[in-house]
């Protein structure tokens, strides 16, 4: 047997959910689990990819696949070979769906970190997106159950935890009187001064609402790290994607963020060669990257979704697509560049991970001395940088 049970693939969510799972299958030595992802086409590729190489590895094992091309590519997906089931996306985290019984103890997650999942689906329509189709309709968590949930991490001594949704930010708004996220954040802060560190996974900017933007301007125990749903630079192309912000409304943000807590990190997602982007409208989102100082950022190469209203718009060929993912990346590598060289000299407490290395507060990997427990938080004066990271 392969010694990862749980093969996870895709966004934070996916991840913490993979640890659940992990922990309910748990001693299933004839049963291997894909957590897929289906955001692109590049996703759904490695997802099969993935799921021949566990079958490759465990040729007499049980091979179910969830997440989100178990929903999206269902009829694809239950034609591989390979493939011994699938188990939806909605009901991956109860025991039943794996043919075990209900867990009599609290579920134990592995990590320095813990993921807790707050939020799961989205009700938005962005043009380019399948989530909703395999996440389903926003829906949130009471705040008593996440209370509940970051107390039970905390028992294990864990140093940081970090919110994840697939729409984190919309949190609440299914919920009695319509509370919002910083409600939540708010919650968690008060209730257990004893944690150092909580972080939030990606935001959509436009629905930061008055108590997490002053939560994130001045509260040191949230981390100086803004993950932005960005998507795009230019402002027909976000029209285009019928997203609800601004190339402004995403400028201002930062500045204004950054004028209280100058030492926070932006990330961005962009996605690159959306339909009918033009020179122009690359252009535009290229400059996004060092007007917000982007530093962490993710790249997507678009790709179009069947079934989604871009799929349907015309269509830039793959080479300029490609081409322009390389140019953006490389635009936030010098961005990244420059502000790694700025860190260097300073102190900072780094939460070590198990690999060797460990994060900063605005989320700079570091590499630290040998011998650092997994999970201990120690201050670091990095004096170099080596392949992009800290030391």
């Amino acid at each position: 047997m392969s010694a990862r049970q749980v093969i996870s693939l895709g966004c934070r969510l996916n991840h913490a959910e993979s640890e659940r799972i992990a922990a309910l299958v748990d001693g299933e030595r004839d049963l291997v689990v894909v957590n897929s992802c289906s955001v692109t086409r590049e996703a759904v590729r490695h997802t099969r990819q993935a799921i021949r190489r566990a079958r490759k590895a465990n040729p007499d094992a049980r091979l179910l696949v969830t997440g989100c091309a178990a929903e999206t590519e269902r009829e694809a997906l239950s034609a591989m070979e390979e493939v011994d089931g699938l188990v939806g996306n909605g009901a991956k985290l109860d025991a039943r769906s794996w043919n075990l019984p209900e867990p009599q103890v609290p579920l134990r997650q592995a990590g320095t970190r813990a993921f807790i999942g707050v939020q799961n689906g989205c009700d938005h329509s962005c043009t380019f997106c399948s989530i909703p189709k395999g996440r389903g309709a926003s829906r949130s968590d009471p705040v008593s159950t996440v209370l509940q949930a970051v107390e039970a991490r905390l028992a294990e001594d864990v140093k940081e935890i970090v919110l994840t949704g697939v729409d984190l930010t919309s949190w609440g708004h299914d919920l009695p009187g319509e509370p919002r996220l910083g409600t939540l954040v708010g919650a968690i802060l008060d209730r257990f001064p004893q944690l150092p560190r909580l972080r939030l996974s990606s935001v959509d900017g436009i629905e930061i609402d008055d108590r997490l933007f002053e939560l994130i301007a001045s509260e040191q125990r949230l981390m100086p790290h803004l993950h932005l749903s960005l998507q795009h630079g230019s402002d027909l192309m976000l029209k285009r994607m019928k997203r609800r912000h601004s190339r402004s409304q995403a400028l201002s943000l930062v500045a204004q963020l950054k004028q209280r807590r100058p030492d926070l990190a932006i990330g961005a997602d962009l996605i690159a060669g959306f339909p009918t982007e033009d020179a122009s409208h690359h252009a535009d989102n290229l400059s996004i990257i060092a007007e917000c100082q982007i530093v962490h950022g993710h790249i997507f190469p678009y790709s179009p979704r069947e079934g989604t209203p871009a799929a349907r718009m015309p269509q830039l060929d793959r080479q300029t697509i490609k081409a322009r993912a390389a140019e953006l990346r490389s635009a936030v590598r010098r961005t990244r560049d420059a502000w790694l060289e700025s860190l260097i000299g300073h102190e900072y407490e780094v939460l070590a991970e198990k690999d060797g290395s460990g994060y900063t507060p605005h989320f700079a990997r570091v590499a630290l001395p040998e011998g650092t427990a997994p999970g201990a938080i120690v201050t670091i004066r990095p004096t170099r940088i080596i392949e992009g990271m800290l030391a």
